[in-house]
């Protein structure tokens, strides 16, 4: 082969490897972002329902919409959650959830450490360098994130990390029904980095609830997920205990079986289950157990049913209420809240702007308007008020 023939097809290559590196940075990370968190129903809500829009609290205890580059202040036409679509939802609080690693190929059944999706995400969204590398570094970066949509909202949206912020949010929303408020935690104490040192640094970015687990058992738990899936390590009983006392709370959602056992022998805080469903209803590996509900009722803890198919069997709100009236009968009324998955790469109900349509669906299932009201947002803004640390 001549120099000259060796001399293009380096250069056709060459174009095709610009080509590539353009899609993936300049299109891949919105492109994966439209493909995974997609909705079954793109028709929901046109505000002007009164009684919906009197209610004054709605809360929803977990949204993954930090995973991705979309600015929350900005309206989209894809995704689940932006600060414009909570107000038209009249949504006080969104708890978003920071996702730091998943596995390749990630499933219910049975996931390794080994691989890690989120780092080329990182590196796809050309976050910092250190992000691609470090766990922590990402899952900082991400708490951070929400604060700087905080702060160019014009007001619109605060983060809350106490008792006292909470309170001073409701009262000013009471005059402002546009406010909108977040809270971070955490999918996962793998970003810990192994190091319980570090849950000062997370509590100090505003982490106020913990995931011990996620897709793949890790040092300090075993996941419902994952190779294992056994319980606390001896590093994850300290870990609960020093939450404990910082009046951290502790996110069930993804724990194994006995890590669900070892935490109720280790603790007796209040504990949540931020998105699940329930096994008599939807019977597989990523629900919760009448058991371990049951436990979880007597702690005065709170369980967030979510908005997709694994949680509820089904894809519309009646069955997401269908579940949530077993564990309203099961355990209280008072204890059951929504975990909806918003944008944790997953296919939703609908987006944010549904929500009234699981308030219709929850008196279709004979509740009260005053039990609606607790189960769109009362009971989370009940528990938090009662649970987090003061200032």
């Amino acid at each position: 082969m001549s120099s000259g023939i060796m001399l293009r097809i380096v250069k056709v290559f060459a174009v095709i490897l610009l080509i590539a590196i353009i899609v993936f940075f300049g299109y891949g990370s919105a492109f994966f972002e439209k493909s995974s968190n997609r909705v079954t129903l793109k028709t929901t809500h046109v505000k002007g329902n009164s009684w919906y829009d009197s209610i004054e609290f709605i809360g929803d205890l977990h949204c993954d919409a930090l995973l991705w580059n979309r600015d929350l202040n900005v309206r989209h036409n894809y995704g689940h959650v932006d600060i414009p679509r909570m107000q038209d939802a009249n949504m006080a609080l969104q708890v978003f959830t920071v996702v730091s690693k998943t596995p390749r190929g990630i499933n219910i059944e049975q996931n390794s450490d080994n691989t890690d999706n989120v780092a080329i995400l990182s590196l796809a969204q050309l976050q910092p360098w250190i992000n691609w590398f470090s766990i922590k570094k990402r899952a900082l970066w991400q708490c951070n994130q929400l604060y700087k949509y905080a702060e160019k909202s014009n007001g619109n949206f605060r983060v809350i990390n106490s008792q006292k912020s909470l309170q001073q949010f409701i009262n000013d929303r009471k005059s402002n029904k546009q406010l909108t408020a977040g809270m971070l935690g955490l999918e996962g104490a793998h970003c810990l980095e192994d190091s319980l040192s570090s849950l000062n640094e997370f509590y100090k970015a505003g982490v106020r609830y913990i995931g011990l687990t996620h897709f793949f058992d890790n040092e300090w738990a075993g996941s419902a997920h994952g190779m294992v899936k056994g319980g606390l390590t001896a590093k994850g009983i300290l870990l609960v205990h020093q939450m404990q006392e910082m009046h951290m709370i502790i996110d069930l959602a993804h724990a194994s079986p006995k890590t669900i056992d070892d935490v109720l022998a280790n603790t007796t805080s209040p504990m949540l289950i931020s998105h699940t469903g329930i096994k008599a209803m939807c019977d597989n590996r990523r629900n919760l157990s009448d058991a371990h509900l049951i436990e979880i009722g007597k702690r005065n803890g709170l369980v967030g049913i979510g908005l997709w198919e694994t949680a509820v069997c089904g894809t519309d709100a009646d069955a997401t209420a269908r579940s949530i009236r077993y564990v309203a009968d099961k355990i209280g009324v008072d204890k059951v809240a929504l975990g909806s998955d918003f944008d944790g790469a997953t296919k939703t109900h609908f987006d944010v702007t549904g929500l009234p349509l699981i308030a219709a669906a929850l008196e279709n299932q004979h509740f009260t308007r005053a039990e609606i009201e607790l189960i769109m947002g009362g009971n989370m803004r009940n528990f938090f008020l009662k649970n987090l640390a003061v200032e």
